[in-house]
């Protein structure tokens, strides 16, 4: 069998879009996690752990149901505020002092949900990547999600290798120079990003942007990825008619900006919630092109889905210590697969740690305790 799938945790993952969490109780499960999601009376997110206290019942499931600022639990009506403690329980006036469920820090931003997985106390808002694109008033933003049978890395490989959509999603956004123009790389370790960029100066224009823009015949193509592991990655796409776009770094006034946003969260070790968005700053009053780019990215998307599902068996299936065969496409997929094994490390060195403090606290003071 494959090498087992790890989780980077201590980490902020994107749980929901903030369009789907309601009054209505929503179910995730981000890094094996399972966690209930409700907007209160009062408008904000609550993150709660998805098992009642009293029998493990989901507080997901129906009919648990939302009361004002509380989940009251379906099965026998333990009630929860936002922070995870337990108001009211059946048949007693007195709270047990052990009722609560854990809680995740919360924040909505760009449109999402992020949840915070890890110890809450290193849950630093300020470290969420951005994509600000997706509720700014000066582009126009369709998006969805669709959820992987598939270990979360084998998306990371897909998206920061765009060569496949020559091959996968040609007839949508993929033509031939996609795949024969070479890329550059570049790893900031500091700032935690890996970048890949493809700059095409004379290529076919794809439906994908021929349909939305208007354009016709040979277009430049800019592509360039961020990828801040492990949850978000952004595709900056800049199209023009040939000449108009410069031949370096400039004003770009001429061309058609499309951000292609995808937050990538794993779910279990062998599923992922994979969120996408495309925000544009043209025809932004146009729903036609609006429900266009929608249909034909998630096409796209699903196209990736089929893929990544198929591949998950067979990587499942390999005997321990398989070799796969890497060129140079696959150098920003290799950087982040290094970056995303060093958070990794760095995680389980800080849980170890925190455990071990822990432990050693624990047998001290029952030393102390036994002394006495």
């Amino acid at each position: 069998m494959s090498s087992p799938v790890t989780f980077v945790r201590n980490q902020w993952y994107v749980a929901a879009y903030g369009r789907e969490v309601t009054t209505e109780v929503l179910g995730r499960t981000v890094c094996g996690e399972a966690i209930a999601l409700f907007r209160t009376a009062s408008g904000t997110v609550a993150a709660l752990a998805d098992r009642c206290v009293h029998r493990r019942f989901p507080l997901s499931a129906a009919p648990s149901h939302v009361v004002g600022d509380t989940v009251v639990c379906g099965y026998h009506g333990f009630t929860y505020d936002g922070t995870g403690t337990c108001v009211a329980v059946p048949g007693q006036s007195r709270v047990p002092r052990t009722a609560r469920v854990a809680s995740y820090p919360v924040v909505e931003q760009d449109s999402f949900v992020w949840v915070f997985v890890g110890d809450p106390a290193l849950a630093d808002a300020t470290r969420i990547p951005r994509a600000p694109w997706l509720a700014d008033e000066g582009w126009t933003t369709v998006s969805g999600m669709e959820p992987l049978a598939a270990r979360w890395g084998l998306l990371v490989d897909n998206l920061l290798d765009l060569s496949h959509e020559t091959y996968l999603h040609g007839g949508y956004i993929g033509t031939p120079e996609v795949a024969e123009t070479p890329i550059t790389t570049e790893v900031d370790e500091e700032a935690r990003i890996v970048r890949v960029s493809r700059h095409m100066a004379d290529a076919a224009c794809p439906p994908f942007y021929a349909n939305s823009t208007g354009m016709t015949g040979r277009i430049t193509r800019w592509q360039d990825i961020e990828y801040f592991p492990p949850c978000l990655y952004t595709l900056h796409s800049r199209v023009a008619p040939v000449g108009v776009l410069p031949p370096a770094e400039g004003p770009d006034d001429g061309a058609f900006h499309v951000e292609v946003v995808y937050a990538i969260t794993p779910s279990t070790e062998t599923s992922t919630y994979d969120f996408w968005a495309v925000a544009r700053d043209f025809a932004q009053d146009d729903e036609e092109v609006s429900r266009f780019l929608h249909d034909s990215n998630r096409t796209v998307v699903l196209q990736d889905v089929t893929a990544l599902d198929l591949l998950e068996t067979v990587v499942a299936a390999e005997p321990a210590g398989t070799q796969e065969l890497s060129i140079n496409i696959d150098t920003g997929a290799l950087a982040a697969r290094r970056m995303i094994a060093a958070m990794t490390a760095s995680t389980t060195t800080a849980t170890t740690a925190a455990a071990d403090a822990a432990t050693g606290a624990a047998t001290q003071a029952a030393t102390s305790a036994a002394v006495r």
